[in-house]
């Protein structure tokens, strides 16, 4: 049964889409933190992949009249999903799928750190960012706001970073494969976000509230204020960045493959798509500024893109419109637990009986992304029914991690 719930306790309505799925305490305290600003607009939206985040609840949607949250946003700004159907099928992939992911890592430069960048930055990686118009952008962001540089952003682009990100070869209902990859703005995003995220809370002291301020964190900028513009800016700029990354990754992935299997083409539609932005849209009769911290925007007809685990299915989803959320849906199957707590709980015997027949990473270092340490995708699915259909359920042959 889908639809939502009410938390209860908060001084905005907070419409949560849990059912059938555990929320911790800590993070339904976060939320009612969020809900006491006197600037949410309606209500704020929960969706069913929820968690204890840093900054603001993680699959959480947060509409303000006048002010963005920084921290809300985050600092992996622009963080998303792209994917691809291509015409090969699964009897076009070779019985070992080792060499497919080797082409793959040496392609697209992996990990956090400087192994995690370009060493000699190919060519037509610095072409797509020469052409995509954001150089100029982010040197008038930097002449303005000098700390929040990060001097990476050609050797990062094209590049997938640590962590959750990944990229994927998948097969649909249909043995289709699909090329499918999660990444974000890298150092250059989260230099951004960091420094306005420190600006805020610089400025927060300074105001006169005249309310309660549960968490520092919460700290806002304003409309009319020229920090408001200038991180609007430097927000749309990384945004923008990451989806360019995600898109040159892709074609980086698309050469491995091309290079490694028989001639394919792809469908003529991609699917590109942020879950930790801000966007200006109307709801509920206003325009207002809706943040969205690990959640996919699912307006009417809109695909989005919700991954399982390492060992767990994912979905291309075509999204419902649903008011009442935003026009929104999840991001993933979101945690279970800390990374810490899966690091303590699970070992490599655990993890790799649940990655069978994946080619992936099998040791430790990935311990903390295994797919115990998430919660049931069939249960977030089922959570979000009156949001999204599903167009296609996708299952991993071959992941690639940092």
């Amino acid at each position: 049964m889908s639809g939502y719930e009410e938390i209860q306790g908060a001084t905005a309505p907070i419409k949560a889409w849990i059912n059938g799925v555990p929320v911790e305490h800590a993070a339904q305290n976060q939320l009612r933190n969020v809900a006491m600003l006197p600037f949410i607009h309606s209500h704020i939206a929960v969706m069913p992949d929820v968690h204890f985040g840093i900054g603001a609840t993680v699959g959480s949607v947060i509409p303000t009249k006048g002010a963005i949250i920084p921290a809300a946003v985050g600092v992996d700004i622009g963080c998303g999903m792209m994917a691809v159907r291509t015409t090969l099928t699964a009897n076009d992939l070779p019985d070992s799928l080792a060499r497919l992911r080797g082409a793959i890592e040496r392609n697209v430069p992996h990990g956090n750190g400087p192994n995690g960048n370009h060493r000699d930055t190919p060519s037509s990686v610095e072409t797509s960012y020469r052409d995509s118009g954001l150089d100029d952008r982010y040197r008038a962001i930097i002449d303005k706001h000098p700390k929040a540089s990060a001097k990476a952003q050609t050797s990062q682009l094209a590049t997938l970073g640590g962590g959750n990100h990944f990229i994927e070869i998948c097969l649909d209902e249909e043995d289709r494969v699909w090329v499918m990859l999660h990444s974000g703005s890298r150092g250059s995003g989260n230099a951004i976000g960091k420094y306005f995220i420190e600006r805020a809370k610089e400025e927060l002291l300074r105001r006169e509230l005249g309310y309660h301020m549960p968490d520092k964190d919460l700290a806002f900028f304003m409309e009319g204020e020229d920090l408001f513009d200038d991180y609007v800016a430097a927000v749309g700029w990384a945004q923008d960045y990451a989806r360019t990354n995600r898109e040159v990754m892709m074609e980086r992935t698309l050469r491995a493959l091309r290079d490694n299997l028989p001639k394919f083409k792809l469908e003529k539609h991609a699917v590109n798509c942020h879950h930790n932005y801000v966007a200006r849209e109307r709801h509920f009769g206003a325009d207002v500024w809706v943040t969205r911290k690990g959640a996919v925007r699912a307006g009417h007809g809109e695909l989005g893109i919700i991954p399982g685990s390492m060992g767990a299915k994912s979905f291309i989803v075509c999204g419902k419109g649903n008011a009442d959320s935003f026009c929104t849906c999840s991001h993933g199957a979101g945690r279970a637990m800390s990374r810490t707590e899966a690091k303590k709980r699970f070992t490599l015997a655990d993890h790799r009986a649940a990655t069978e027949g994946v080619e992936c990473r099998k040791d430790a270092g990935v311990i903390d992304e295994t797919p115990m340490a998430y919660k049931d995708i069939d249960a977030v699915m089922a959570a979000q029914s009156d949001l999204i259909d599903v167009v296609h359920t996708l299952r991993q042959v071959v992941c690639v991690k940092g």
